[in-house]
Formats: structure tokens, C-alpha cells, sequence
């Protein structure tokens, strides 16, 4: 008898329908915030958005990718969630904006030279089990950009996160208590979600390798990319090892040199 293989977790969990309501404090703001950043430190404010061609690679639900298409970008949103793609989906279509969905595993992103700005946000890289996995992701961001194209990598700045890791929370969703355990083993945050009804009780959980600058760097420049700047938060406050909440890279695919 031949095992099934182990369902990743995010693959289960992202595809079910109540991971919406257990991050619907996640909103368009926070987003639009976020972005208003990148395209200001990346200096594509100068161009067409029309012109620019953006791929979020993995979107979620969408709150970034929609608010590019609606600024006019040329925007692809790319997870591996058939549900959470079709929320953006269904969301694009009621505000009449265009946008490409796409479902691929980031470990095998296909496209070649297409991008001149890939998004990675709220710390969706470092799911994998392996670190060559991780660099697999790299290597298939940077073969999609064009030259001089754009990758902004966002991650949890893990120095500020194990000082202020809180460990257990519970709150109230529409009827539901969701209850998170919250711990760092191995290197890795790992977050137990335990949503219980009246009904019944399920539990689901979260693993995301965590990263020093230095490591990330390294992996980056190995791909060949440039590292432009770093920022701490989506205001794109300066980047400080001890108090940043975030660590958001800025790299860049280096013009090929023509000899």
C-alpha cells in the first residue's frame, strides 16, 4: 500500500473558508499603506501604471493585487488557494477592475522576464520545510522579472518578534472563539488555531521558518539580486534590529551587462 503524501499545511488551512474570518481584521488600509510605500520607494510612481506589470505572488484574498489593478497596474494574483483566488476573483469582477488570477505553487512559478514588480507580503515566504525550497522561490521570482525589475520581500523581523511573542490569545469572531498558542521551535514561529462553535471544534496550524537579515541577504545575493534598502514597517519607517516590526527587503534583478 502506497502512503498518501502529507498534506502541507498551508494548503489545507488557506483553502478553508474560515481562515477569512479568523484575519478579518486584516484591511484595505493596512494595504493601501503598504503599497503606497512600495511604489513610492521604488520610484514606479514616475511611470504608466498601465505600463508596469506586477505579480503578488501569493495574493491570499487579494487586498493587495485588487488595490494595484484598481491604481491601473497590470496585475496577476498568484496562490495556490483555488478559494482564496476565487475571492479575488469575485471581488475584481463586482468592482469591474482587470486582473489575471493565477494558481501555482511559488515553488514552480513559470514565468520568464514577465514582471518589472513582485510582491511577497505579509511574511508568506519561509512555509517550506527545507531552506533549499525557500531558494527555489528566490530563483523563480528573479527569472520573472525583467531586468531592473523589482522584489519586495516582506518578513517578520525575527528579533523583534521573539521579544514580543505573546504566547496565548483568545477572541470572539461572529459567534466563534478562536483561541492561538504562539511559540518558536526550531527556528521556525509556529501558531496552533483552535476555532471552536456550538457546534464543534477545529484546529489548524501555522509554521514559518524565520530568517536573520544577514541569512536573507545571503540567499538573495546567491540569486543575483541586488539589495536596494530595507524598511521596518509598511509607513516605510528605517529598518532597526531591535524595534522594527517588519523586515522589508527591497532587492533588485541586476541589468544584464553587455559586453
Amino acid at each position: 500500500m502506497i502512503d498518501k503524501p502529507e498534506k502541507e499545511w498551508f494548503a489545507e488551512w488557506f483553502n478553508h473558508p474560515l481562515y477569512l474570518k479568523v484575519y478579518s481584521h486584516r484591511n484595505d488600509d493596512e494595504a493601501r499603506t503598504c503599497l503606497e510605500t512600495i511604489i513610492s520607494k521604488t520610484g514606479l510612481e514616475s511611470f504608466e501604471p498601465s505600463g508596469i506589470a506586477v505579480m503578488d505572488i501569493a495574493c491570499g484574498a487579494g487586498r493587495h493585487a485588487l488595490e494595484l489593478a484598481r491604481q491601473g497596474f497590470r496585475t496577476t494574483a498568484n496562490d495556490l488557494s483555488p478559494f482564496l483566488l476565487e475571492c479575488t476573483r469575485s471581488q475584481a469582477e463586482q468592482e469591474n477592475i482587470s486582473i489575471e488570477c493565477t494558481r501555482e505553487d511559488m515553488r514552480h512559478i513559470t514565468a520568464e522576464n514577465r514582471y518589472d514588480l513582485v510582491v511577497q507580503l505579509f511574511a508568506s515566504f519561509g512555509y517550506f520545510k527545507t531552506k533549499e525550497e525557500d531558494l527555489q522561490v528566490l530563483q523563480n521570482v528573479y527569472r520573472s522579472l525583467k531586468n531592473d525589475g523589482w522584489y519586495i520581500l516582506d518578513l517578520m523581523n525575527p528579533v523583534y518578534l521573539k521579544k514580543n511573542l505573546i504566547p496565548t490569545s483568545s477572541r470572539n469572531i461572529e459567534g466563534l472563539n478562536v483561541s492561538e498558542q504562539r511559540s518558536i521551535k526550531s527556528n521556525r514561529v509556529i501558531k496552533q488555531i483552535t476555532i471552536r462553535s456550538s457546534d464543534e471544534s477545529i484546529s489548524f496550524e501555522e509554521s514559518v521558518r524565520l530568517y536573520s537579515l544577514k541569512t536573507m541577504e545571503d540567499m538573495l545575493e546567491s540569486t543575483g539580486f541586488i539589495i536596494d534598502g530595507i524598511i521596518g514597517n509598511y509607513k516605510g519607517a528605517a529598518y532597526n534590529t531591535e524595534t522594527s516590526p517588519r523586515m522589508m527587503i527591497f532587492a533588485k534583478k541586476e541589468e544584464l551587462k553587455r559586453s
